[in-house]
């Protein structure tokens, strides 16, 4: 398999050396510290080789869920213009100190975070219509993740500490809602992202099954469908690696309770696995070409 990031044609490989570095690193510096306390950020070199592949310094990348501002700070660096949406306030606070951040850094691109709900975009961002080379983004993962986790080792001997594993409170943030509704409202947010491309512009959302109550939940499959029945086509579906590889071995980059929970299942007898990588999936609208100069 080709594991290298670009292909000779300028598209992305079918697999992403994203997780080389794990996520601390990625954003050490580079982000804010107050930052951290996001349960699900993306990779910063996922985001940073999506858009380096997709876009042309000058153009303009949006993210309907932007969280604490990953994409948006990816491309600002890279010269982009950056436009993000965020339901939670503090989350869009957030990305807006790190677009500061950024800037402070010797960014040249410009961004902006708007605090609402990404259901309603394609009415709160309807100046920019038809202009928008790329959307990247990636949906939630129900309303609690892993998050920050300190062991005994870490505290004392005390008990297991979990810190910031949770979206929000709020029960109307799609993280809260059951899956069908979570992905019937993904699939609403796609369609008004889809308004703001431009003619031959790409989705691209990264995504993983996740489990809920033990059961594997095939996310990627359900956006696939969703994405299609809103009027976006499937271009390609690439691996981009969360893991990191040494000497050709697999350095995990696994949370502490996902190696936990994996354990657990595989104890009655469900092959569960940590998990290495993402799935990204790229769209344009039925009618485009496609991105990349893929096949």
């Amino acid at each position: 398999m080709n594991m290298n990031t670009r292909t000779e044609t300028g598209a992305l490989a079918s697999v992403l050396l994203t997780g080389q570095q794990p996520s601390r690193v990625q954003r050490k510096g580079r982000y804010t510290p107050e930052s951290m306390a996001h349960p699900a950020k993306m990779l910063p070199a996922i985001a940073e080789q999506v858009i380096t592949v997709y876009t042309e310094p000058g153009d303009l990348v949006i993210d309907p869920m932007c969280g604490i501002g990953t994409t948006l700070v990816e491309a600002v660096h890279l010269g982009r213009d950056a436009t993000g949406m965020e339901y939670e306030a503090h989350f869009a606070q957030m990305a807006a100190s790190n677009l500061r951040h950024a800037r402070a850094q010797g960014a040249t691109g410009t961004g902006q975070v708007v605090h609402g709900d990404a259901r309603n975009i394609a009415t709160a961002l309807a100046d920019l219509t038809g202009t928008a080379a790329l959307v990247l983004t990636s949906p939630p993962y129900g309303a609690t993740t892993h998050g920050h986790v300190r062991t005994g080792r870490d505290n004392g001997g005390g008990k297991i500490d979990k810190a910031h594993n949770r979206y929000s409170t709020d029960r109307r943030n799609l993280a809260h809602r059951p899956t069908a509704e979570l992905v019937a409202g993904f699939g609403q947010i796609l369609t008004g992202c889809a308004a703001l491309l431009r003619p031959g512009g790409v989705v691209a959302v990264t995504v993983r099954p996740f489990r809920v109550a033990g059961e594997l939940v095939d996310l990627p499959g359900q956006v696939i469908t969703t994405a299609n029945e809103h009027g976006l086509v499937l271009v390609d579906r690439l691996a981009a690696l969360l893991c990191g590889l040494r000497d050709g071995q697999i350095v995990t980059r696994a949370s502490f309770f996902q190696m936990i929970e994996a354990r657990r299942l595989r104890e009655h007898g469900i092959p569960a696995m940590a998990t290495a990588h993402e799935d990204l999936l790229l769209f344009q609208a039925r009618t485009g070409p496609r991105p990349g100069g893929g096949q």
